[in-house]
């Protein structure tokens, strides 16, 4: 069974997609997220010109999608991001580090000519696994 998770704290969606999806797998529950970006409730962009404040609004909102699944960012397994500057890679990886310090996924970084929305300078989605206690 697959379960929408759509969330009413961010920004109206762009598009025909949902935030993420959760995947009953019968012991674990696996939660994939949309690509996030750094979009504030109002649609605006936040912090055009700061790699790391982008960065850490981008890993809240996914904190903010992991827990609506009954999840969080110590359940990720696998990470992509997108960046549209790969001299960014530094500033990146000292906010990536200080959310997943405890799930230590694995990772994958690509420099893309462009996202979504201009102003927008990376772009993150994730994997997670949630084990059910029974």
């Amino acid at each position: 069974m697959k379960t929408k998770i759509n969330s009413s704290a961010f920004a109206q969606k762009l598009g025909s997609y949902s935030h993420g999806y959760k995947v009953d797998l019968g012991n674990a529950e696996m939660i994939f997220t949309t690509g996030q970006i750094a979009l504030d409730k109002n649609g605006e962009v936040v912090s055009p010109n700061d790699i790391s404040k982008q960065a850490d609004f981008i890993f809240k909102s996914l904190e903010k999608i992991l827990n609506e699944a009954g999840s969080s960012l110590d359940d990720v397994i696998k990470t992509t991001i997108f960046v549209t500057d790969m001299n960014d890679f530094s500033a990146i990886s000292e906010v990536r580090n200080k959310y997943f310090k405890n799930s230590e996924p694995v990772s994958t970084l690509v420099e893309v000519k462009r996202l979504v929305k201009d102003g927008c300078r990376l772009e993150i989605e994730v994997v997670a696994v949630k084990q059910k206690y029974v």
